[in-house]
């Protein structure tokens, strides 16, 4: 990447930051085993990606009528993100209908699903992120998990845990896969499939030990093992 391009993706990124706050527990924010986006996760895993887009997308109109929707979404204005602002800049749902053929308009289905989602729509945030296809190392991952949130909003538990599962094996990194090993795990005691648990708990604790999660899979995985010994 030439230097002045890279400058300008990383003043880009500090931006984006700067309107983020800050992110949320992610335990605490997991006792219904749904976690609406929080500001600081999503910035660290989209400014990358739409940096990058910004300079190698198919349409640069479409990506720079996305900034101000994301911006809006950072600040918590789901709803002007979502569907536009009093000042005319256009909303995610506009972008995917007006530039969907370009890479914007295939990461503004992505946004466009967790603003559904935050608002409780949860079968057009489900239509919207099955929508999104990338091959990212993080947004696609993210996009399935939050499909799996979706699907456990709707009390579908099967379909919550296979959207879980495809989160927890797409592109295995240190930063995101411990929390969605987590989710996973979350998700299969609500079955009662306690062994499945333990193995996702145990997936964190041999393949990420330095995780910030790493305690909590200890203590889930002693749970998980501790109702299997009882049943």
């Amino acid at each position: 990447m030439a230097k002045e391009e890279r400058e300008i993706q990383e003043q880009q990124q500090k931006e984006t930051s700067s309107q983020n706050p800050a992110a949320q527990d992610f335990i605490e924010k997991n006792k219904q085993l749904v976690q609406y986006i929080g500001g600081g996760i999503l910035a660290l895993i989209l400014a990358g990606y739409f940096g990058y887009n910004y300079y190698t997308g198919q349409n640069e109109e479409a990506q720079v009528e996305m900034i101000q929707a994301v911006f809006n979404f950072e600040k918590d204005s789901v709803y002007s993100a979502l569907n536009g602002d009093s000042r005319g800049n256009l909303g995610f749902v506009d972008i995917i209908d007006d530039y969907g053929y370009t890479k914007a308009g295939n990461l503004a289905k992505f946004y466009a699903g967790a603003c559904e989602l935050k608002l409780g729509n949860y079968e057009s945030a489900i239509e919207y992120l099955k929508g999104f296809s990338g091959n990212d190392l993080f947004v696609q991952a993210r996009a399935y998990c939050l499909i799996g949130d979706a699907y456990m909003e709707l009390d579908d538990v099967e379909e919550a845990i296979g959207y879980l599962e495809k989160a927890s094996d797409y592109k295995p990194n240190k930063d995101f896969t411990p929390m969605y090993l987590l989710k996973l795990g979350l998700a299969l005691e609500t079955v009662n499939r306690w062994e499945d648990a333990a193995e996702a708990y145990g997936r964190v604790i041999s393949d990420f030990p330095t995780a910030t999660e790493i305690n909590d899979a200890k203590k889930y995985k002693a749970r998980a093992e501790t109702e299997m010994s009882n049943s």
